[in-house]
């Protein structure tokens, strides 16, 4: 026991201050993909194509052209920054990714562009769950990237639960779902049960390129709507884009639609 004691004294505290102040990241970290399109040649097309899920959508804005990345289908995995010959494509390093309306995530990817980051539920929802939010996680046939980060929240490192926000393992225990996978036909029916057995009122959130759209099995007759994403199968409150999003990024959206970040606090970041 002593041992412990000393050891956890010389490790000090290891909670992060987030949200206080700006989290540091890693410089390889993948933040909010940006486009320059006053650098893409007329006619060029190789970002688009190299794309495996079809994110990017090229087009002309007058005699310009135009780009619009699509947050619920991006991988973030680096081949349209690969394929792009002028380098009109990078990430930037803005963890705040979270939305609440699935037409939010897409975006012109210019640096500086607002986009409309999650907003907090209504006065009667934040009185219920606002200090107190209990989540049952779903892992609807997803890879286990988006469930380990998930995971991680609940670590020294992160300390969700100092936020009131704990995973349950009952559905009936729960305020709400946290989708992961891109609910592959054999989940459907589970996630929808999983659904009405959580009493109401109660919230959805999906994390990850696969909850929100399919990721890449976007179109595949086994995953859930064609378009693929939880949406198809229960109604969405809080979207999460990432492949998998980063713990950060998760955080910063599930405190966004608890009311618990504040504006003047987010205007000094």
């Amino acid at each position: 026991m002593i041992k412990a004691l000393l050891g956890r004294l010389h490790q000090g505290h290891r909670t992060i201050p987030f949200p206080e102040g700006a989290p540091a990241l890693p410089d390889r970290f993948r933040g909010r993909p940006l486009a320059d399109a006053s650098r893409c040649p007329v006619g060029c097309r190789d970002c688009a194509e190299a794309c495996p899920t079809e994110a990017i959508a090229l087009g002309r804005a007058g005699d310009k052209a135009s780009v619009r990345i699509d947050l619920g289908r991006c991988l973030f995995c680096t081949d349209c920054v690969e394929a792009c010959p002028e380098g009109a494509i990078a990430y930037g390093g803005d963890h705040r990714l979270a939305v609440r309306r699935r037409e939010d995530l897409v975006t012109e990817g210019i640096e500086g562009e607002a986009i409309a980051l999650a907003g907090a539920l209504d006065a009667k929802m934040r009185r219920l769950f606002g200090r107190s939010l209990r989540l049952r996680q779903v892992s609807a046939g997803g890879c286990n990237a988006c469930e380990a980060d998930v995971n991680v929240l609940q670590t020294i490192v992160f300390d969700l639960g100092r936020f009131g926000i704990q995973l349950v393992a009952s559905p009936r225990h729960a305020d709400g779902l946290l989708i992961t996978g891109p609910v592959t036909a054999n989940m459907r029916l589970a996630l929808r049960k999983t659904y009405e057995a959580v009493p109401s009122p109660k919230i959805v959130i999906a994390v990850g390129a696969c909850a929100i759209s399919g990721g890449p099995y976007i179109g595949h007759e086994e995953v859930a709507g064609g378009a693929g994403g939880a949406g198809a199968v229960v109604p969405v409150d809080l979207y999460v884009p990432g492949c998998p999003p980063h713990p950060l990024t998760i955080l910063d959206g599930l405190l966004r639609l608890l009311g618990r970040l504040e504006d003047a606090r987010e205007e000094g970041r």
